[in-house]
């Protein structure tokens, strides 16, 4: 019976991770060739696909997708170079993580609200410089929402920079730093010079599929794109979610259609991005063999502390501006703070939140548990069998990171009102979130639960302690810290997830995240402040809580600590 549970979460795992996406692209493929019953398709045809070659400014939008993508994939990917690469190894590193690390915490939404209301014509550092240079009114100059999508590239690296820092840190202990380290000092190699040489290529293929899933999702990404991106065209997935939002049914054929281009705009990106892997590796080999040593990146060194620094900066200082924005009362440009606080805008939005943070509270909690008991069954099964997760089924895991969110989740939402299932909305809901939810609870967890000794175990069934009561008296308390770290962040996942909420939520249910996007095609930064700050603090209780636990339950073995 103890064996029979972690082999069913294993099957249970890869169904929920294979079937919704797989039903979903099918969902997704049969209305974009014509085939949709219920809107009178009953033949397969090429028609939705000749609208969609005639929609005007397409091609700029999908450039402009994989375009954004890429740029900010390899902006985010050279700062973790570049930084880890000079200060592995020193309490630098440690210090930056501890700053780092809290803006996963952060939702993608909130994040960009912030980045916006600081570098706005109107914004934050423009008020700060405004009295140096005599300037009295906002400048006619478009910041957010520009063409090129700068702004957009500059939201995303400050939200990917910390994931690949961190996925990065992860997979360091796996490479022998110290040694490469004498090594290429030893030959003269600069410090940057001789990890890039002697450990990037093997700690990239154990990244690989984190930064995979990094292009996936900037090329597809709509909350970022709708709060920063640009409008006339906007990127691709933007297009689509106002297609699929069209109260003409019809133009759901051509939405489908539209997902399966950002499928292949998406399979564009990663293919130019392996294109660029092997550039990069042919270009390492002969700096390497002409005995390139870079010896002086004092500059470089310094300039990536910098960058990350500011990237941290960013964020919290865009938070800061959200928190003063939800309590300003008259604040006119160029003040640099408002002239009186009022706690009016929480005071009118609180009626509203109530539905939409039950929503998110109950989805988040519910998905996240969900995945802590599979991730715990599938590890569990590990330990069981000796043999590690092999690199299928970590692709399988990367999968719902990997394939974009719109190509499936607009198929399983037809599928969802195919079958009438309105009365199951909520679990639909959950279920969904935890195919988005599993993947980060399992990378977090499985780390620690591989490195516990496990001689604890072996004295325990010794003494004829059965499988389950070992995980149950044994592991779980031992690994209690991790299992909290990673069920705060699973839940931080589902409260930032924004598009699977929108279209299997279908307007009915909503939550703070979708509530706090859907205002920012308005101009009312106070009630904007309210929801991206709550949407913000949802995440980081629950780190503090989950932090404090632990705390408490082993208050009285603090001298135990190792």
């Amino acid at each position: 019976m103890t064996a029979l549970l972690p082999r069913s979460a294993v099957a249970l795992t890869l169904g929920l991770l294979v079937l919704p996406i797989t039903f979903g692209v099918l969902g997704t493929l049969l209305p974009a060739f014509g085939y949709l019953p219920a809107l009178g398709g009953h033949d397969l045809n090429l028609q939705p696909f000749r609208d969609l070659a005639a929609t005007p400014g397409l091609p700029t939008a999908a450039v402009l997708s994989v375009a954004t993508s890429l740029a900010a994939t390899l902006i985010s990917l050279g700062i973790t170079l570049i930084f880890v690469s000079s200060y592995a190894g020193t309490p630098t590193l440690s210090r930056l993580q501890h700053l780092l690390s809290p803006l996963l915490a952060v939702p993608h939404a909130a994040a960009a609200f912030g980045l916006a209301f600081l570098i706005a014509p109107s914004g934050f550092f423009i008020r700060l410089v405004a009295p140096l240079f005599g300037i009295d009114r906002p400048p006619d100059i478009l910041i957010p929402h520009d063409p090129m999508g700068l702004t957009m590239i500059a939201g995303l690296v400050i939200k990917e920079t910390p994931f690949l820092f961190l996925v990065t840190l992860a997979a360091l202990p796996q490479v022998e730093l110290a040694t490469a380290r004498r090594l290429a000092a030893s030959f003269g190699y600069g410090r940057v010079a001789g990890f890039v040489y002697l450990l990037w290529p093997s700690l990239y293929r154990q990244i690989r599929f984190a930064v995979y899933a990094v292009i996936a999702y900037s090329s597809s990404v709509v909350d970022v794109a709708l709060i920063l991106g640009p409008n006339l065209p906007g990127t691709l997935a933007t297009r689509l979610v106002q297609w699929m939002n069209d109260p003409d049914l019809s133009v759901r054929f051509l939405a489908s259609a539209g997902a399966v281009l950002q499928l292949g705009v998406t399979l564009a990106g990663l293919l130019l991005w392996l294109m660029l892997e092997r550039v990069a590796a042919v270009l390492l080999r002969a700096s390497r063999d002409r005995g390139w040593r870079f010896v002086r990146d004092q500059l470089l060194r310094r300039a990536s502390i910098l960058v990350v620094g500011l990237i941290g900066g960013a964020v919290f200082a865009g938070l800061a501006i959200l928190a003063i924005w939800s309590v300003a009362g008259l604040w006119q440009f160029p003040d640099i703070l408002p002239q009186s606080f009022t706690p009016r805008s929480w005071m009118s939005a609180l009626p509203r939140i109530g539905d939409p943070l039950v929503t998110t509270l109950v989805t988040g909690l519910a998905s996240t548990l969900l995945a802590i008991l599979l991730t715990v069954g599938c590890l569990e099964r590990e330990i069981q069998t000796g043999r590690r997760v092999s690199q299928k089924a970590l692709l399988m895991l990367y999968l719902p990171l990997i394939v974009p969110q719109i190509t499936f989740v607009f198929g399983l939402q037809l599928l969802f009102i195919g079958s009438g299932g309105g009365d199951y909305r909520l679990t639909a809901l959950v279920l969904v979130h935890l195919v988005f939810v599993l993947p980060y609870v399992f990378l977090s967890l499985a780390d620690p639960w591989r490195a516990l000794d496990r001689r604890y175990e072996i004295i325990a069934t010794a003494l004829g302690r059965s499988r389950l009561s070992v995980l149950v008296s044994i592991r779980l308390p031992m690994l209690i810290r991790p299992i909290l770290t990673a069920l705060a962040l699973g839940f931080a996942v589902s409260v930032g997830q924004y598009l699977p909420t929108l279209l299997i939520g279908e307007g009915r249910l909503s939550t703070i995240t979708t509530e706090a996007v859907a205002l920012a095609s308005g101009n009312n930064r106070r009630v904007i402040g309210v929801y991206a700050l709550l949407q913000t603090i949802l995440p980081f209780l629950a780190f503090v809580l989950f932090a404090l636990i632990p705390a408490a339950l082993h208050r009285n073995r603090r001298d135990m600590r190792v």
